[in-house]
């Protein structure tokens, strides 16, 4: 779980960008669209796609790659960027089975259209490393219990229940194939849904800050590794629209610690606990040039 302190500034921070976001809508669908090749990237490489950020942004904008790759990487990599420019325009839908199952078909369109936009049932049981999702038998009741359970609002504070709702989620995996990419894609449709922009999981740091997450939930139930994990991801989301939205100049981390006599990795270390505004873009720490550390 987080602290009231870290609320509070997420809060202030939300207050921020709406005040911002006032007549620049189009800009910051621009930033997010702008996103859509690292969210695709970071998302598919969790799950062990081969293509790196380059080769990505190579196939969503319909350039040849230097190397030969599997058509399923591709088709993975557009349909990812499909599903998020369409949450881009229906961020107001209330998260429901129905919707759920349409974003699933869509993900799987051209990879595998017998199970696409379906759950499992019958005898497809799923194995994770060491973890075997929910009896096919109970998967489609348990997913409308969770649905019912968030849009009741059983669990109050919003990354709380987000948190929640994804850890279950991926307890009960509930299809046969695309559960990670599909449970970070209803993550972000929770966060849009409540005017909060999207987040983006690092690949990099999977091992180390998202999976053992997994892990801890599945033997004590507890989900506040999540919201934290989420919490600072969210910060500094909103730290990049605002500094986009208000800053004169956005420099790399790295020069900006130089300029102010601030050690590299003590910066880093700022930035990935979000006390600085910074923020990553194409897996670079970058920061407003003005910014003064109160440090």
């Amino acid at each position: 779980m987080i602290n009231q302190t870290t609320k509070d500034k997420i809060e202030a921070l939300h207050q921020q960008y709406r005040y911002l976001a006032k007549g620049n809508e189009a800009l910051l669908k621009e930033i997010t669209l702008a996103e859509i090749p690292e969210m695709v990237y970071n998302s598919n490489a969790i799950e062990n796609s081969t293509l790196t950020l380059e080769d990505t942004e190579k196939i969503l904008s319909g350039d040849d790659l230097n190397r030969i790759v599997n058509i399923r990487e591709v088709f993975e990599a557009k349909n990812l960027a499909k599903l998020t420019e369409t949450l881009l325009e229906k961020n107001n839908s209330l998260l429901n089975i129905k919707l759920i199952l349409k974003l699933h078909k869509t993900l799987l369109t051209n990879i595998d259209e017998r199970i696409a936009g379906r759950f499992r049932s019958g005898k497809e049981w799923v194995r994770v490393g060491n973890h075997l999702g929910a009896n096919p038998q109970f998967v489609s009741s348990l997913m409308h219990e969770l649905v019912d359970n968030y849009n009741q609002h059983k669990i109050n504070y919003f990354l709380d229940a987000v948190a929640h709702f994804h850890a279950e989620f991926e307890t009960i995996h509930p299809f046969v194939d695309g559960n990670g990419r599909m449970g970070r894609v209803l993550i972000n449709l929770q966060l849009m849904n409540g005017g909060f922009p999207p987040i983006i999981i690092q690949n990099k740091s999977k091992h180390t800050e998202y999976y053992p997450l997994f892990t801890r939930y599945q033997s004590t139930m507890k989900f506040g590794g999540f919201t934290e994990l989420f919490a600072l991801l969210l910060q500094e989301s909103l730290h990049k629209r605002i500094s986009i939205l208000t800053a004169k100049k956005i420099i790399p981390l790295a020069l900006w610690a130089a300029q102010k006599g601030v050690k590299t990795n003590v910066a880093a270390n700022k930035a990935k606990r979000q006390t600085i505004p910074a923020f990553r873009l194409r897996e670079k720490w970058m920061i407003a040039e003005e910014f003064t550390s109160a440090d």
